[in-house]
């Protein structure tokens, strides 16, 4: 559709249609996509680009500087072995990461679907859930940094 005579943009403005919700079908799925995109290029690169050989990655500065694994140290191991299919590997290597990507999936499943529907995804976590998260996370660090957690230490 085009200009109505007059000059008028029957789709208003930012391109809506009357009574329409913004862009529609597969157009809607663009973010997702390029997302899953960037995602599956980084874990096709790591999968590529093995991290257990010395030299291919950074070296953790916190690990570098204090000898203290971060709640991320592995994390890039974990990766590796997860698209390689050793999801033992993976666990063993950081097991908050590969939490993390199944809860990554889980999430991109739910935006792609609402998005389809045309519907924003909203998630709001109270600050509870936020706090939860950032003790799981210090409690994870701190555990696998003593000796009875080296079952947690990459």
């Amino acid at each position: 559709m085009g200009r109505q005579p007059g000059g008028k943009d029957p789709a208003g403005p930012a391109g809506r249609r009357p009574g329409g919700k913004g862009r529609t079908g597969w157009k809607r799925l663009g973010t997702p996509l390029g997302i899953l995109a960037a995602v599956t290029g980084a874990f096709a690169y790591v999968g590529t680009v093995d991290p257990n050989e010395p030299g291919h990655y950074p070296v953790c500065p916190l690990l570098q500087l204090t000898g203290v694994f971060c709640p991320g140290c592995g994390g890039l191991r974990s990766a590796h072995a997860f698209i390689t299919g050793d999801l033992g590997a993976a666990f063993s290597a950081n097991a908050i990461a590969t939490v993390g990507y199944f809860l990554f999936a889980a999430v991109w499943v739910l935006w792609l679907v609402r998005a389809w529907r045309g519907k924003p995804l909203r998630m709001a976590l109270a600050p509870a859930w936020w706090w939860s998260v950032g003790a799981v996370l210090l409690v994870f660090t701190v555990v696998r940094n003593l000796p009875f957690g080296s079952a947690l230490a990459p």
